[in-house]
């Protein structure tokens, strides 16, 4: 029960200052991160999505506090997808939820047997899980006219995803923190995407949360986020100030300085009196000075060099 996560002699109470100060830190970064990006407008219906843990137990705490003092008039539905795990104290969230007097809705959904039939013994479930909650989360939230969905992934995330995409994906690709969702109608935000990990750790164990593990599935961790994780950790002992740096860049994009031309035209740049030469012809993946002479309507003079030529 909820009861057996609160502080039970005052000795062991954290000082109010504490609990006020990681508060005001929390609720500053979520309505400046809210105000950036436009995340919550007037009458907004936001499903903030419950799975028990530090992060989203945030997440709605904070969303609460700040709805009372908010510029506009929005409603907020606690949502968790019960999915059957092993062992999950579905009633002790439920009492939590019903003691903060918010309006709370728990769906269930038997996608942990989909998953144990589909994934091999040992394997990472975490993706195919996530799938196929979101699948049931959009659906449900279109169905009952909640018009934003909010996630409860914060700074550290961002990064990490970041350095997972670039490390094992090739993309240079992070966490949005307001995006329009696959189905079209949702718009999925991440209030608190200016968040430290850290910060939201502290305040959920000051406020004493019934955390719920996310490891009651029995799948294991994601191993490449975990080695991004160590990496991220280091450098951060090694040059403090550093994960904030790299967040600061996802900001500060200068798309002349990388080498997309989707994302900025540098065939453009100089005075081209000539039309664009084909400098690889299909299938061969070295220059051909014959193709750029056929184009020109003369003799190239043009040498191609080649890697035993340097």
């Amino acid at each position: 029960m909820i009861q057996e996560h609160k502080k039970s002699t005052s000795s062991n109470n954290p000082p109010a200052s504490s609990i006020k100060h990681v508060e005001k830190l929390l609720r500053r970064e979520t309505g400046k991160a809210i105000q950036d990006y436009n995340m919550i407008e007037d009458n907004d219906h936001v499903m903030v999505c419950i799975s028990g843990g530090k992060d989203s137990l945030t997440l709605l705490d904070i969303l609460l506090k700040l709805r009372q003092r908010a510029p506009v008039k929005f409603s907020i539905t606690a949502i968790n997808l019960d999915q059957h795990h092993p062992g999950f104290p579905i009633r002790q969230l439920a009492d939590y939820l019903r003691d903060t007097g918010v309006d709370y809705k728990i769906i269930s959904e038997n996608t942990h047997r989909i998953v144990k039939d589909i994934v091999p013994e040992g394997k990472t479930m975490c993706s195919l899980c996530s799938r196929l909650r979101r699948g049931i989360l959009y659906k449900y939230a279109q169905k009952n006219g909640m018009n934003k969905i909010a996630l409860g992934h914060h700074r550290d995330d961002i990064i990490e995803t970041l350095f997972l995409n670039m490390f094992y994906g090739g993309k240079l690709k992070a966490m949005p923190p307001k995006l329009l969702s696959d189905n079209g109608y949702n718009i999925v935000i991440r209030p608190l995407a200016y968040c430290r990990e850290v910060d939201i750790k502290k305040y959920a164990t000051l406020r004493g949360f019934p955390i719920i593990p996310c490891n009651l599935c029995g799948s294991q961790d994601n191993l490449q986020r975990q080695v991004i994780k160590r990496m991220l950790a280091k450098w951060e002992r090694t040059n403090p100030g550093r994960t904030a740096s790299i967040f600061r860049s996802l900001r500060n994009i200068v798309p002349s300085h990388l080498v997309d031309n989707k994302l900025y035209d540098f065939s453009k740049l100089g005075d081209l009196k000539t039309s664009t030469v084909a400098w690889l012809p299909e299938g061969n993946g070295k220059p051909n000075a014959n193709s750029v002479s056929q184009q020109t309507g003369s003799k190239s003079s043009m040498e191609v060099i080649t890697p035993s030529d340097t």
